[in-house]
């Protein structure tokens, strides 16, 4: 989290404040004016506490507030969205004995800033969110630390429920990192190998891991599909090679062979004396990064398809599939495929 805002609204909270700044050094202290003791480390503030909380709430991705849980409810009640959006928020009592987690718990990341407020306070934690209670799988941050993004969510209030309820689970993954679990699995999840053994298990719910289409509706129904960023794309293209015909060329590839452009890690190209604007025009768009290798790299690179002529031109016999595996450091899940007049595309995947 990068912004977070310190909310106190009593003397004995102002001194909390006060200990949270030294031990959490970059977080923000808002104290009403009338308690000013002239410290520059808070901000006093002369407006009513109701404008400063929807001030604080729209604009901070946490908001500590030290003061009773009730009044903090009836404060942000008006600005409530969704989890998606909305910041964490953490109530602590007037005598720091209790540390609350009370909106965003897994999303916004209350959960974590509770534990790490109590321990730096040497306060209780207090987490009423089931997985928590219950210490199973958070369905909707399974691979947030990796990256890893949910398809679709509208699916995980209804598998999170199945979770916390102890009813069986079964877990297939062909990509990603494996130990996005560091615990022994509950009870209730079970891990296929394949997809066809995950949809003849007799799970009442799914969580699908990977890089390709899922099109199978009878487990999408009951599924939360998850997105690695798993996939590099290796491109070789002249100078003038427009992002519209990139575009339709990747669009092409991952419709083919079915792959998901959310798991797309990043673009991969020769170095050329220029970037290619179109190219790079396509990677701002879908907010991916760009890596390029030197020709001499990619000479050394043994590929399925090379080519005299991208020889001749590029001094090298493979651009996007040499880039793609020397990039990825795994294999080609997409050979080289053309598209006129002058754009190739290969696709690899990050090993687990």
């Amino acid at each position: 989290m990068e912004r977070i805002a310190i909310l106190a609204i009593t003397k004995n909270g102002i001194k909390i404040a006060k200990e949270l700044k030294e031990k959490f050094s970059s977080w923000n202290v808002f104290a009403p004016d009338k308690f000013s003791d002239g410290n520059v480390n808070i901000n006093w503030y002369t407006d009513s506490t109701t404008t400063k909380i929807m001030e604080l709430f729209k604009s901070n991705d946490a908001l500590v507030c030290l003061f009773s849980l009730g009044a903090v409810i009836r404060l942000i009640s008006p600005h409530l969205k969704d989890k998606k959006t909305d910041p964490a928020v953490i109530v602590i009592d007037d005598k720091a004995q209790f540390v609350i987690s009370s909106l965003s718990g897994h999303l916004g990341g209350a959960n974590q800033l509770t534990n790490d407020i109590a321990a730096k306070l040497g306060a209780t934690p207090v987490i009423t969110t089931a997985a928590d209670v219950n210490k199973t799988i958070p369905v909707d941050l399974v691979g947030k630390d990796f990256g890893w993004k949910i398809d679709d969510d509208s699916n995980v209030t209804k598998v999170s429920a199945f979770m916390v309820n102890e009813e069986k689970i079964g877990v297939y993954q062909n990509c990603g990192k494996k130990d996005w679990w560091a615990d022994k699995l509950p009870a209730n999840v079970t891990i296929y190998p394949t997809i066809n053994e995950l949809k003849n298990s007799d799970s009442k719910g799914y969580l699908i891991i990977t890089d390709e289409i899922v099109d199978d509706n009878s487990l999408l129904q009951n599924a939360v599909v998850y997105r690695p960023p798993s996939l590099v794309v290796g491109v070789g293209l002249h100078w003038d090679t427009a992002k519209g015909t990139i575009k339709d060329g990747l669009m092409s590839c991952m419709n083919k062979f079915k792959l998901s452009e959310k798991s797309i890690a990043r673009f991969v190209s020769i170095k050329k004396e220029n970037d290619v604007a179109g190219l790079v025009e396509l990677a701002k768009e879908m907010s991916k990064p760009i890596q390029h290798f030197e020709k001499e790299e990619l000479a050394s690179i043994s590929t399925p398809n090379p080519s005299k002529t991208v020889q001749t031109f590029e001094g090298t016999p493979s651009v996007s599939e040499a880039a793609a595996i020397k990039s990825s450091e795994g294999k080609l899940v997409v050979e080289k495929q053309k598209f006129p007049p002058n754009l190739t595309i290969a696709i690899a995947r990050i090993p687990n």
